[in-house]
């Protein structure tokens, strides 16, 4: 388990081994929430990452009689 120390100005530093792991990058947004007495630190994904993910999905769908 490794250990950060909280800063006067309420700033932590990312241990390398987690950065490599998660992949994180300078500048990268990360989310932070209070879940349960801790703080989570969630990686955002850039919206361009989300591009293709429902790509072959069955998009037909049974409409009303009164619908186009």
């Amino acid at each position: 388990m490794t250990v950060v120390t909280i800063s006067a100005r309420y700033q932590v530093v990312i241990p390398r081994d987690v950065r490599e792991q998660l992949d994180l990058h300078p500048g990268q947004k990360v989310q932070a929430l209070p879940f349960k007495g801790r703080v989570e630190l969630i990686p955002l994904e850039p919206i361009e990452a989300a591009r293709g993910f429902v790509r072959g999905i069955d998009a037909t769908v049974a409409r009303e009689g009164d619908r186009a």
